[in-house]
């Protein structure tokens, strides 16, 4: 298992870093390779400058500026997203990041003669998972209708391999969450994480509890 751990927060001692530690060990845990791309810790430049976007579909020249993220995303089998949902939606960064690095001929391939619309590029993801914190509430989140989290899955999601498993946390109210919370979502991210990866649930390790009451 190759897997690719994209993470968006400014703080480093934000909750959002308890839960990419438990994503990392557990992972490594089951004897995947990982790499961690931090975002706002390598200042990532999330804008798509003009001389960028008029260049977007020269393949594969559109991959220079990018060309390490690219590599990061060809090279995973698994992706996984870390990040707090600010106005229902993807930090900036992370939307960024999106807009940047999955281009054509990486992510998708545009329509041509043969066909109408475009085609998926990232079938070599077989396993997709989604861990995020959320101001409001789940009712909310649901009324609003959960744009972050459907770009990721459903718009990143049609472009990776049919059938892949997808795993899916969020802890809501984050705003309003105590140590108590924050231990049992930790506990509920451990169970999907499993599943994501495919091996049998197995207790927090003690380091991870003890985060998650900080």
């Amino acid at each position: 298992m190759r897997a690719l751990v994209v993470y968006c927060h400014p703080r480093p001692d934000s909750f959002n870093a308890a839960v990419r530690d438990l994503v990392v060990s557990k992972l490594q845990a089951a004897g995947a390779e990982v790499r961690v791309n931090d975002l706002y810790g390598r200042g990532f430049q999330p804008v798509l400058t003009g001389p960028e976007w008029q260049g977007y579909l020269d393949c594969p020249k559109n991959t220079t500026c990018v060309a390490q993220d690219v590599e990061d995303v060809r090279w995973c089998d698994t992706l996984i997203f870390v990040y707090p949902t600010w106005w229902y939606g993807l930090p900036a960064m992370l939307k960024g990041w999106l807009d940047r690095v999955l281009l054509p001929d990486v992510a998708f391939h545009m329509p041509d003669a043969q066909h109408k619309t475009i085609r998926p590029g990232l079938r070599h993801i077989s396993r997709l998972g989604i861990f995020t914190t959320c101001g409001a509430s789940w009712l909310v989140t649901q009324v609003v209708g959960a744009p972050g989290k459907r770009t990721l899955t459903r718009g990143v999601g049609f472009l990776c391999q049919p059938g892949k498993r997808t795993a899916f946390a969020a802890h809501y109210l984050m705003d309003s969450s105590t140590p108590a919370s924050r231990a049992r979502h930790l506990s509920r991210m451990a169970r999907q994480i499993d599943k994501l990866i495919g091996r049998k649930t197995v207790d927090l390790p003690e380091r991870s509890r003890s985060v998650a009451a900080e």
